[in-house]
């Protein structure tokens, strides 16, 4: 069994060329970044210039690299930015997680299949009319169920994230403390902390692990 994600940008034909070039940017780092730390656990491809797909071979981990991928797209913007100021985001993702089988593995992702992509595919069509920017599909509909009622909840949070709070839970995600978040973005550790309670970590990261134990017993043996 594998995760895939699929991903296209919101309202991506409103960005400006400044926007959407840092957004692109940001995703090449963070693909390589996450190919450096997991090495052949993972690979995304960009498409069209507006969307990417990625594998993940260990699925309980695509709920935090989605969220990962997501925070640092959020953190884009094109306005000259003053400190303290809760910019509104400008730029951000509309993600399916699908998790299935893995039955025509080819080098290109872009020529692969199997049941994880047509899930993830397929799912990532049926949202796009929706506000929702995440979703799951497994073969268990009782996974489905638990987790996009949770997801939606995810959603309504992460849509009142300023550009500060996605900064911030983007730290969090790559396992960065208070303090060492606040000597990287040059702000108190105070001010950390005030961001990671208004932008709602606690119930992030009770998602996370609860995400992983259950995908992990399902999927994983």
């Amino acid at each position: 069994m594998i995760a895939v994600i699929t991903a296209d940008f919101v309202d991506s034909s409103h960005y400006s060329e400044n926007l959407l070039s840092q957004v692109l940017a940001i995703l090449k780092k963070e693909f390589q970044e996450l190919t450096d730390f997991y090495g052949e656990e993972v690979k995304f491809k960009i498409y069209r210039g507006d969307s990417f797909q990625g594998i993940i071979y260990a699925p309980e981990l695509s709920l935090e690299i989605a969220l990962i991928l997501k925070t640092a797209i959020n953190v884009a913007h094109s306005k000259k930015k003053s400190r303290g100021k809760a910019y509104a985001k400008e730029a951000d993702l509309k993600m399916a997680i699908g998790i299935g089988s893995y039955e025509f593995a080819r080098e290109s992702i872009a020529e692969s299949n199997g049941q994880a992509f047509q899930f993830s595919g397929r799912s990532l069509d049926e949202m796009k009319k929706e506000p929702r920017t995440i979703v799951l599909k497994t073969p268990e509909d009782n996974l489905n169920a638990e987790f996009n009622s949770s997801f939606l909840l995810l959603d309504t949070l992460m849509d009142k994230w300023s550009i500060a709070s996605a900064e911030v839970i983007y730290h969090l995600l790559k396992g960065l403390k208070e303090q060492e978040i606040a000597e990287t973005l040059n702000i108190t550790q105070s001010a950390v902390n005030q961001r990671k309670k208004a932008a709602g970590w606690d119930a992030v990261s009770v998602l996370l692990q609860r995400y992983q134990e259950v995908i992990s017993k399902s999927f994983i043996g």
